[in-house]
């Protein structure tokens, strides 16, 4: 098994990178697209960035909104013909309420493209699994709680849902197909010390990867840190006795000791926005997952023009987004910025002296 999270991906499309800056002429595509299909859920997460109202995720998303079918499949020849590599479907809602997601992921699976998607895994069956098992790259499934009553009360879901999503993670697995499947675990004081017990369950099942991420419960980073100082420990302890069980088939990332990190930046424009762009269930074009549905964040519509008409019009909406001033919260492509910029900058009357 390769690096399945090194932030070094992009390093591989060095004409995608050279492109960047303001001051190059060319615009070229996009290499991944996040897609959130619907705003709607069959979950009612405590958390959910995009429902709690003190985080500024999700200040103008309306639930009701969703991709028209029709739209939906234009996005999709317009990806194909821009020559994008991957699409990844997410919320927003959750990707298997869309309604059209079947028709969606059929098309996909014609195509070139690379497609995955996260989900709460209450809905991962039927024919639309099957899809993604035979021609998805991955699936994972977002989980909080370790049993059905602590499903309860981080969700607002009874009914067994944990005893059902587990089942339905098992029997995707017994599909076959090449779809890669992974949980992340969402992980805050009160499952932190029930870490190593739902890894082992979810191994049984057979997960193959596991990655463990800290819920962001403030846009300062101050209060996010201080937060997580009462249980970092525990948390480390926890996710070093889940490594124990670790093997060729079996993988635990430990995305929560990265992510709790300065939110402050000090650039003034963002270079992921032109390589993994969002695409919301409004229509409308967003920067990043971590500026959805906001304001400062939407750098267009294509409720009434074409994805790649937009695209390739005008490159100075680029750089609208200005992460100094606009982005001082939780932000996944902070360090993938900050590596871009450092390969950039680079002094090329030095470049040889490796």
């Amino acid at each position: 098994m390769g690096n399945l999270y090194t932030q070094l991906k992009i390093f591989h499309f060095n004409e995608k990178l050279n492109s960047l800056p303001q001051s190059k002429d060319k615009i070229l595509s996009p290499i991944h697209v996040r897609i959130k299909p619907t705003n709607a859920c069959n979950h009612n997460c405590k958390y959910c960035a995009y429902r709690v109202e003190d985080l500024q995720l999700g200040q103008d998303m309306v639930i009701r909104d969703y991709i028209p079918k029709e739209k939906m499949l234009e996005i999709v020849d317009d990806l194909v013909e821009m020559g994008v590599k991957a699409v990844t479907f997410s919320g927003g809602g959750e990707p298997f309420v869309y309604p059209y997601l079947l028709e969606t992921v059929k098309k996909l699976s014609e195509t070139n493209i690379k497609f995955s998607s996260l989900t709460n895994g209450a809905m991962l069956k039927g024919e639309v699994a099957e899809i993604f098992a035979r021609h998805g790259t991955w699936i994972r499934v977002s989980m909080d709680g370790w049993d059905d009553e602590s499903y309860l009360d981080y969700r607002g879901v009874g009914g067994r849902e944990f005893s059902k999503i587990m089942k339905n993670i098992e029997d995707f697995q017994k599909l076959g197909g090449k779809c890669f499947l992974g949980v992340s675990i969402i992980v805050d004081k009160k499952n932190s010390s029930h870490i190593y017990e739902l890894v082992k369950k979810l191994k049984v099942i057979g997960v193959r990867t596991v990655k463990i991420s800290p819920c962001i419960i403030s846009n300062s980073g101050k209060e996010n840190n201080e937060y997580h100082q009462t249980i970092f420990e525990t948390v480390r302890n926890q996710i070093s006795e889940a490594k124990t069980i670790q093997d060729e088939k079996f993988e635990i990332f430990d995305a929560y000791h990265t992510q709790l990190e300065s939110f402050e930046k000090n650039y003034h424009w963002c270079p992921y926005l032109q390589i993994l762009p969002i695409i919301g269930a409004d229509s409308k074009i967003y920067s990043c997952q971590d500026k959805a549905y906001t304001a400062e964040g939407m750098i267009g519509s294509i409720e009434h023009q074409r994805f790649k008409d937009f695209w390739f019009s005008d490159k100075n909406k680029f750089f609208k987004v200005k992460p100094c001033i606009m982005c001082n919260h939780h932000c996944v492509a902070d360090n993938k910025n900050k590596m871009i910029f450092e390969y950039l900058n680079t002094d090329k009357e030095h470049l040889e002296f490796v």
